[in-house]
């Protein structure tokens, strides 16, 4: 198992993260953010996004509970938002699993109800909100 830690990230330093997550975990595809309300993990999947070249606005998903973007060059960035989703039939009922299975980058906030159906070698993303900013600790089953 691979972690890394950042402690007292501001928001200013969300960029940064976000870069170092990318160089982290250059072969990973699937991404979890889990953390309360407002503890940052759309503010961290809008710089990854800018990162990966994404143009547009990156805004939360979770009404549409699916974002795709268009990041430069070929592929499809998937963003998700699982809050509203209460369990895994209606993932099922969604196609999550043929998101997983594409072969391009999701971005899942929420994963707690897919925890069943996410691959084991998943990059998971917690952020909790500390007096001097964020901690952020990323982990994953997999050597890398």
């Amino acid at each position: 198992m691979t972690i890394k830690e950042y402690s007292c990230v501001a928001l200013e330093r969300m960029p940064e993260v976000a870069k170092a997550l990318m160089e982290a975990y250059p072969g990973k595809r699937v991404f979890t953010f889990a953390g309360d309300l407002g503890a940052g993990k759309t503010q961290l999947i809008k710089e990854i996004c800018s990162v990966l070249g994404v143009q547009e606005a990156v805004q939360s998903p979770t009404y549409p509970i699916v974002h795709e973007y268009r990041p430069s060059g070929d592929g499809v960035v998937y963003h998700m938002d699982l809050y509203r989703i209460k369990s895994q039939n209606e993932l099922i009922d969604l196609g999550f699993e043929d998101y997983l299975l594409s072969g391009y980058f999701c971005f899942i906030e929420w994963p707690e109800v897919a925890d069943n159906l996410l691959p084991v070698d998943s990059v998971r993303v917690k952020i909790s909100v500390a007096t001097c900013g964020r901690n952020i600790t990323m982990e994953c089953d997999e050597q890398i």
